[in-house]
This record gives structure tokens, sequence and C-alpha cells, in this order.
């Protein structure tokens, strides 16, 4: 303040600092979380970054939670409506994977194994001995080469399963069935857009056979994320006539919509059923820990979960997965 020579006073006004507005940046961090929500309940995922990026989802559902107290402690209103929404949704979508909702069913039983060995280097004595020690009825194999069959053979495979449906090759497209029981070749019963996906009908004792396809698309990389979409649509739907099971490295969590489709077809995913669906299978044997699950088995909604686990095999970037059934 000053007086003028000509008499009065000049008042300058205090200049205001400029301050960010608190509920700006409450919305930019309730945004992203919100509109990952829309995305995975809605099956909006588009391309495949998009695509790659909906796996993270059980950490978004973990990390929603933070903007949620931001906007809370800030007395939002909208924005902790919002947040609470978006956490709620993620939540919905995650947490039934950890809790299980099998119900005690009886049957025949039927253990099924499945491996994805990284072009054929997955060890396999270790492969072998967990076969002794699980004693699966069926395994399913991927990314199987010629070299992988001969030593899965030597190291006692031969004589535990003889019987087999292989379609090898000196590169990740290998893939193959092997079983206790007979079996044969099925065709049609899913296309291949890339890797190789042998099926057979496998003749399970005490009652009609069942069956089986090794599934391995594509992952969503790139342009391949429309062959990854072709390969998961052409997998034969469930069947009230015969029992279907589908199991190997699917390159696709249960928070993809292509997936959801596939189970929206009368199946269900054996771990999701017994709490076993965040159990991470990829990547395995790295100096990060396994951080997402995109190897399964499903089954339709008349074949029994006793048990899902999985076990690290060296040599190879996938965890195996065991599933104990029960088959009508």
């Amino acid at each position: 303040m000053e007086t003028s020579a000509v008499g009065g006073t000049i008042v300058t006004p205090a200049r205001k600092r400029r301050k960010f507005p608190g509920a700006m940046l409450t919305w930019l961090a309730v945004t992203p979380f919100a509109a990952w929500a829309v995305v995975r309940v809605a099956g909006l995922e588009r391309g495949s970054l998009p695509t790659q990026i909906m796996t993270a989802t059980p950490y978004a559902a973990a990390g929603s939670l933070i903007p949620l107290m931001i906007a809370a402690v800030g007395r939002k209103r909208a924005a902790t409506a919002v947040a609470l929404l978006s956490s709620a949704a993620l939540g919905f979508s995650v947490l039934p994977r950890a809790l299980g909702t099998a119900e005690a069913t009886t049957g025949r039983p039927l253990k099924v194994m499945t491996i994805n060995m990284l072009f054929g280097r997955a060890d396999p004595a270790t492969i072998v001995k967990l076969v002794r020690e699980f004693d699966p009825d069926v395994l399913s194999t991927q990314e199987l080469t010629p070299g992988a069959v001969s030593d899965l053979d030597a190291a006692g495979l031969k004589v535990l399963m003889p019987h087999r449906v292989l379609e090898d090759e000196w590169n990740a497209s290998g893939s193959g069935l092997y079983s206790k029981h007979a079996l044969r070749p099925l065709l049609g019963m899913g296309r291949s857009f890339g890797h190789n996906m042998p099926a057979a009908r496998i003749s399970l004792p005490g009652g009609k056979p069942v069956d089986f396809v090794d599934v391995h698309p594509f992952p969503p990389l790139g342009p391949r994320v429309t062959d990854w979409n072709a390969s998961l649509e052409s997998l034969p739907s469930a069947s009230p006539d015969q029992v279907r099971i589908l199991a190997g490295d699917f390159n696709a969590s249960l928070d993809h919509a292509a997936l959801r489709k596939l189970l929206d077809r009368g199946y269900k995913d054996a771990a999701d059923q017994v709490g076993a669906g965040l159990i991470p299978t990829w990547p395995a044997n790295k100096r990060v820990p396994p951080i997402i699950t995109i190897d399964h088995v499903l089954v339709d909604h008349r074949v029994g979960v006793q048990e899902v686990s999985v076990r690290d095999v060296p040599g190879t970037d996938h965890r195996a997965v065991l599933a104990e059934l029960t088959v009508p």
C-alpha cells in the first residue's frame, strides 16, 4: 500500500500462489482403475497391448485400494464412490479364484498333468519323477520336440504312459498327449493357427471315454493376437453327450474375455474351483517369481475337481499344473 502524489491510496493486491487442485489429483489416481474395471467387467480389451495388460488385473485389484483411500481421506465424495465401485468390481472379478466354489462329487478318478516344455528343454527326469509320484492318467505337453520325446522315453515315460498322440516339432509348435489308457486321435476338435493342438478320445476305465484337447494357441503378441483369438474360438464347446477336458498353455488368464467366452460354452477352470486360481504359472525359473496364470485345466460342469496344484520343473519357463478330477 502507498500514497499517491495526487491524493488517495494505491492498493496492490497480494499475489496468490496457484495450487494444484486436490480434487484433480484424486481423480488422476481414481480414473485409471475405474477405466480398468470397466474394460475388465465388460470384456472390452482389443488389440495386443490391452490384451497383455489385462493379465495384471489381480494386481490392479489390489492397487485400486490406494486411490480409494486417497479419495476417502480427502473427503471427495464423488471420487470415493467411483473408487469404491472400481475396487468392488475388480475384487469380485478376482477374489473368487482364491476362495473356490467346488462341491464334493463322486465319480471315476481322473488325474491330469500339463506342462509347457520350452522348446523341449524341460528336465525329462523331473517330469518323469512327477509322473511317478502323481500318477496322472493323462499328460498334456506343449513345445514338445522330437528330442524331448526321446529323452522322456529314456527317462521311463514309455513304460509309465505307453499310449500317445504326438505332434512333436523342432520348435514351439510341437505338442503331445500321453496316457496310461488306450486312446485314439480325434480330428476337428480345434483349428491350429500356429501351434499344434492334438486331441484324443481316452478309454477311461469304468465308463464312457473322455475327450481331451492339448491346448496351445499363439501368445497374443502383435498381429498374432488375431490367431490367439481364433484358436480359442475354434476349441470345441462342452457336449452333453461326451465329457471333454481342455488342458495346456492357453496364453490367457481368466481376466481375458476370450477365455471367459470359452468358459461360457460349458466349461469351468479347475484351479478356480478349488481356490487355486491365483497361483501363477509363468514365468518360472527366472530371477523374478511367476506373476501370471496362463496354464489351465478346463473341464465341463459334470466333472468334479478335488485338488489342483503346481510344480516347478527345471529348464522351462512354465510350471506344471496337476489336477485331480472325478468324471461321471
